[in-house]
């Protein structure tokens, strides 16, 4: 049951440090798109997250868009945010996160998964055999009846085992 559970967990992807994921030995992200960078709805994320994404580039982490979504609206925001992109992931299976490993040449032990949702992002980048990172999702309301559903299972499974919390200010 261990690839149920993250190995970290964090309010937001803006507490994720280059300074932090160093220690971690992390280089690279494959980030999770709704409710993780942005909301569903809207076109780009908010400013404070496009922030965050300029920084991790500066500071050298490869970061790359690995979403459930649709093939044109994942490609589009993904050319907005100047972005490599896996759509159509089929998360929780791991093969879009092997597909990102391989199309990147990345190390599945200096890769993180980070996403909203425990029961599609954790469990995709665990059976991958990437560190994982569940965020808090970023708007309570979702969009699809699908993840609504999954929820309330996602809170239960976490109460049987709680996961080291990332912060922006960190003290390791």
């Amino acid at each position: 049951m261990a690839f149920l559970y993250p190995r970290y967990r964090a309010d937001s992807v803006t507490d994720l440090t280059a300074e932090r994921l160093a220690r971690l030995g992390i280089r690279a992200l494959l980030l999770d798109v709704d409710c993780t960078l942005k909301r569903y709805t809207r076109p780009l994320p908010e400013r404070e997250v496009l922030d965050w994404l300029d920084s991790m580039r500066r500071e050298g982490i490869f970061l790359c868009l690995l979403s459930n979504g649709k093939g044109p609206r994942i490609a589009e925001t993904a050319k907005k945010l100047d972005l490599p992109y896996i759509a159509l992931a089929l998360k929780p299976l791991p093969r879009g996160c092997r597909r990102a490993l391989a199309e990147h040449n990345l190390k599945s032990g200096q890769t993180a998964m980070v996403g909203d949702q425990l029961l599609a992002d954790i469990v995709a980048g665990n059976l991958a055999g990437l560190t994982t990172v569940l965020v808090t999702p970023i708007h309570p309301e979702e969009e699809h009846l699908y993840t609504r559903i999954k929820r309330p299972f996602e809170k239960l499974f976490l109460l049987f085992r709680k996961a080291p919390k990332i912060t922006a200010v960190d003290s390791e």
